[in-house]
């Protein structure tokens, strides 16, 4: 099982220093996800065909059922991420942005300008979160209980998460 770890960044993509939100990514996500996955992780510059290219490829071609992104959802000329995110999903899922808001905004009153989304391209899904490793932490801790439900929904792996860091959600079969 694969999962995308995208970095979006200008800087880090020139290698003007050091991605810290890709590593967080993997470092959470190894902490809370009990199944076998290997990360699949990429670090490109804010241009939007590149992202939604990079995206596609993840989707499609690399077979990863989710693909995490970090980096370009704020308010910022620069920052497309979502609009990319956007443009390659058939499906758009705004409640994931909502929640991740909802929580940032209690630890900072910026959370307002980010505009993280998620979507579903195929058998995959896509989830934006912000750029900070406090954030991405906090945000992840908020969404992924959901998380493995969705990849269930649109036909992907069976994700099992470690219940002491977070427990997934799935509805008792009727």
């Amino acid at each position: 099982m694969r999962i995308g770890i995208l970095t979006i960044s200008d800087r880090a993509s020139r290698g003007e220093y050091a991605d810290k939100g890709g590593p967080a990514i993997v470092e959470f996500l190894r902490e809370a996800l009990s199944c076998d996955w290997q990360p699949h992780a990429l670090i490109i510059p804010d241009e939007q065909d590149q992202i939604e290219a990079t995206l596609k490829a993840l989707c499609d071609d690399e077979g990863c059922c989710l693909v995490v992104t970090t980096g370009g959802t704020g308010p910022a000329k620069r920052d497309v991420t979502p609009e990319a995110t956007v443009a390659v999903c058939e499906k758009v899922l705004p409640g994931f942005g909502e929640l991740m808001r909802s929580v940032s905004l209690k630890s900072v009153p910026t959370a307002i300008l980010s505009r993280q989304t998620a979507g579903v391209r195929g058998s995959s899904l896509i989830v934006n979160l912000p750029g900070k490793p406090a954030a991405i932490r906090e945000c992840l801790l908020a969404v992924l209980p959901a998380i493995p439900y969705c990849v269930d929904l649109i036909g992907g792996p069976y994700l099992t998460t470690n219940d002491a860091v977070v427990k997934a959600f799935r509805p008792k079969a009727s």
